[in-house]
């Protein structure tokens, strides 16, 4: 907590005086256009790899990036996505994977997730992705957690397009869905492309 602590004095110190015209406004407004649905883990900072100021980007964080397709049961992640699209109105919705990601290298490698059965009961919104990277060539031996990251982010872009609110704002053509794999080491972004997204 230390470190959290002086972040916090730092934040008062140097960075809100900078910003506080920014923040005065943000404090009756909130109007973000990306909804940006990343991973839990903490070296993939939206924020930061956006380059994006407070109040641009709707963040929403699980781990692996994990979007359940739509159910009627309450759900935070389904909640976030609704007020986003129906309510918000944003125009964008990101979904993005990352290298070395812990939970696609847990189902990739067939890591014993028994001593966790809330995580691997979570795992299972990645089913698709599984099937999907097991069709591609190079899903085998060092590729094979690559390749399941970038079928994830296309089997959570399928997922998310069966939530109501933004399979209507599909439709109506207001919304854009992105998928992106970010690359820890390099800072790279490589794009899932609408092909991958349709398939």
């Amino acid at each position: 907590m230390h470190d959290l602590s002086d972040g916090l004095a730092r934040f008062r110190r140097d960075v809100f005086p900078a910003k506080a015209g920014l923040f005065a406004h943000l404090a009756t407004t909130h109007r973000p256009t990306t909804l940006f649905i990343g991973c839990s883990d903490a070296r993939v900072v939206p924020e930061l790899i956006t380059q994006s100021e407070p109040g641009e980007l709707f963040v929403v964080r699980t781990a692996g990036n994990l979007v359940p397709a739509y159910s009627s049961d309450p759900d935070g992640v389904a909640a976030s996505i609704e007020y986003a699209v129906a309510v918000l109105h944003l125009s964008d919705i990101v979904v993005c994977g990352h290298s070395a990601c812990g939970a696609m290298t847990a189902l990739a490698e067939g890591h014993d997730l028994s001593a966790a059965p809330v995580v691997s009961g979570w795992l299972r919104h990645a089913d698709a992705a599984r099937a999907r990277a097991a069709a591609v060539p190079e899903a085998s031996g060092p590729g094979r957690v690559a390749a399941l990251v970038r079928a994830n982010v296309s089997a959570q872009l399928h997922n998310l397009a069966t939530h109501p609110s933004v399979a209507r704002a599909l439709a109506e053509g207001t919304l854009t869905l992105h998928g992106w794999v970010f690359d820890i080491a390099t800072g790279a972004v490589d794009p899932v492309g609408a092909a991958a997204i349709s398939a």
